[in-house]
């Protein structure tokens, strides 16, 4: 059996401790934006969360990075944990780490494809849509002539925004929310697309199987039809030879005596009914 390498076993063992570092962090992040007039003491208590989950997200990145075979492969395929670790400056970004660690447990399950797909597109929508509703809020609500102040009015942008609705009764009015909500739009499209192909999918692998089935069922039958007609065939060969095993023969009869000669001319019978010779003289039966 082959064994796991040292980043496999890295990240089965620190799977649980991040997804429990990213709902932390999800809860620091959104407690300072949801509660603005909390106290000074849970404001700095959430940054210090904060930068502790972020922290441990750098750690890890650097460690699998240490342990992977191909470091070039290895960034490539994990930019989205990159970019977590390298920007977390920028607010609207600071949730990506909840985001990264969430496809990473996905990354890690054994589940069917369609399953984990679906799995996939559910955890970002919800993902999305806290992070639109935070990162929109959290740049509005000091905004002049902004609309968005509390966060149901988040929420709501953050529904029609994705769903490509567009009510138009909430809108952004600053830079990097108009930013956010672009890439909120496109984020609705892609989703809104994996969806469709999703289902697309589904409908001809089911499909497919069906087809399979039919097909297995033809050659059963077409293989079963070959072989009545061979069994016919030597059927129909042994019931054409002669003495051949299943075949009728009819029954022997006894041969019919051949018929005795007639005796000469001018022989008479014996008193044992023996020929009489022309001379006169009987010749008499033998003994038996």
């Amino acid at each position: 059996m082959k064994q796991p390498s040292p980043q496999a076993r890295w990240e089965h063992r620190t799977q649980t401790p991040l997804l429990v570092l990213a709902l932390g962090f999800a809860v620091a992040y959104a407690v300072p934006i949801v509660l603005p007039d909390a106290s000074a003491a849970v404001h700095g208590a959430c940054k210090h969360a904060e930068w502790v989950v972020w922290a441990a997200f750098a750690a890890d990145y650097l460690m699998r990075l240490g342990l992977a075979h191909s470091k070039r492969a290895f960034v490539r395929t994990h930019w989205l944990d990159l970019a977590a670790v390298v920007l977390p400056m920028i607010q609207p970004l600071r949730l990506l780490r909840v985001v990264s660690t969430l496809m990473l447990v996905g990354r890690r399950a054994r589940m069917a494809p369609q399953i984990r797909l679906t799995t996939y597109v559910a955890g970002s929508v919800v993902g999305l849509l806290m992070f639109g509703s935070l990162a929109v809020l959290s740049v509005e609500r000091d905004a002049p002539d902004g609309n968005i102040k509390n966060l149901g009015d988040a929420l709501w942008w953050s529904v029609t925004t994705m769903t490509t609705v567009g009510y138009g009764d909430h809108s952004p009015t600053t830079g990097l929310g108009r930013l956010l909500a672009v890439g909120l739009m496109l984020s609705g499209i892609a989703l809104l697309g994996v969806v469709t192909a999703n289902i697309a999918a589904w409908f001809i692998s089911r499909f497919e199987r069906d087809d399979l089935v039919e097909l297995a069922q033809t050659a059963a039958i077409s293989e079963l039809t070959a072989e009545v007609r061979a069994l016919r065939a030597e059927v129909a060969r042994l019931g054409g030879l002669p003495g051949a095993a299943g075949s009728y023969a009819a029954p022997a009869t006894a041969p019919e005596p051949a018929p005795e000669p007639d005796p000469a001319p001018g022989a008479g019978v014996g008193a044992q009914g023996g020929p009489v010779q022309a001379g006169g003289g009987a010749v008499s039966a033998p003994t038996p």
